[in-house]
């Protein structure tokens, strides 16, 4: 954790919450303490973004596998997050078709728009952190390094400078959060978080080719998608994929257009939560809709949305006959249908969402 909290704000992450599922003299952590963990999540708010970095050195690849299609599930239900996975490597400087078959037959098909993955491992420029008490010279008679100090000096600096030629290697998940912040934060979440270099990362652990990231990216058999990290020659190590977990599904295969309705449905119902207390007449409905439209025209002005005008970009339904049957106004319901064009003019993906308003 420590090490992926240094990848995550090196590479641009900001404000994070952290969920303890133990502290690490506890012993081995297993599935149970994780899923605990994801639980306390669910009931916090303000999250965008699920990350299991520690979960991915559980004993078990299985463990993980499923604690991912449990994060999967959460962001399905809660449809305010997103999941960033790694395709685990037990050895992690070796390419094999194993890591990545595993991953695919692991997590199981449902919600994986939901979620991406990446690969492979980073070997980072990160230093491993410690201090002299907890590093034991094993001779005659073993010692920490802290007792060799004083006595042995010549012995103490030669094995401080072979413990500084020793680097970390982690995950890449950590690494693409802060990716995935800073994309956000300099230029918005329809932004792909792809062809953007790695910060503290000296190369992935594996070489990946033109001809293994056309598997990576399509699989033939169900779909699920990986984005691969790569080195190019002038360029260091980029990020080269956005691809959601769902490769087959021509409206989520993109990780931008996912998070942007992820983004646009979150804001819009907090936006009109002053709603829940007003009457259900028509002049509650043109207030919501102009608030909406208000709030996407600037997004499509910002370049988040496809169309070279407003009504070719987005629309926005509410009211009788159109969202909502009388039986939805007296039972209180407001419905709204938001459409956007994320990818082409005039193809819109259906957004529709409801509030209950008070009832007397």
């Amino acid at each position: 954790m420590y090490y992926a909290l240094q990848m995550f704000f090196n590479n641009g992450g900001g404000a994070c919450y952290i969920v303890s599922v133990g502290s690490y003299p506890d012993g081995d952590k297993n599935k149970a303490d994780f899923e605990l963990g994801l639980a306390a999540l669910k009931k916090e708010d303000e999250p965008t973004l699920i990350l299991l970095s520690d979960a991915a050195n559980l004993t078990t690849i299985d463990d993980y596998y499923d604690l991912c299609k449990q994060a999967l599930a959460q962001c399905k239900t809660l449809q305010d997050r997103f999941g960033v996975f790694d395709v685990v490597q037990p050895k992690p400087r070796i390419r094999t078709e194993e890591d990545v078959n595993t991953f695919r037959d692991a997590v199981s098909s449902d919600y994986l728009n939901y979620g991406a993955a990446y690969y492979p491992y980073l070997q980072t420029s990160l230093n491993y952190y410690y201090t002299d008490n907890f590093v034991t010279f094993v001779g005659k008679p073993t010692l920490t390094l802290d007792q060799i100090k004083d006595g042995q000096g010549a012995l103490y600096n030669a094995i401080k400078a072979e413990i500084s030629k020793k680097r970390i290697i982690l995950p890449p998940s950590s690494a693409i959060a802060g990716v995935y912040a800073r994309v956000d934060r300099d230029r918005g979440v329809w932004k792909a978080p792809a062809n953007v270099s790695l910060a503290s990362v000296t190369a992935p652990t594996v070489k990946i080719t033109n001809k293994e990231q056309e598997d990576l990216n399509v699989d033939a058999t169900a779909g699920k998608s990986i984005n691969a990290i790569r080195y190019f020659t002038g360029k260091g190590v980029l990020v080269w994929g956005s691809r959601t977990l769902a490769g087959n599904d021509n409206e989520w295969r993109y990780v931008p257009v996912r998070r942007l309705f992820i983004y646009v449905e979150e804001s819009v119902k907090k936006a009109t939560e002053f709603a829940v207390f007003e009457p259900n007449v028509s002049t509650t409905w043109l207030k919501v809709k102009s608030m909406i439209e208000s709030f996407l025209e600037g997004l499509w002005r910002q370049g988040a949305l496809a169309g070279s005008t407003a009504e070719q970009a987005f629309f926005v339904n509410v009211g009788l006959g159109v969202t909502m049957t009388s039986q939805d106004i007296l039972e209180g319901r407001m419905n709204v249908e938001i459409g956007l064009a994320a990818v082409r003019p005039a193809e819109f993906i259906i957004l529709k969402f409801s509030h209950k308003l008070q009832e007397a």
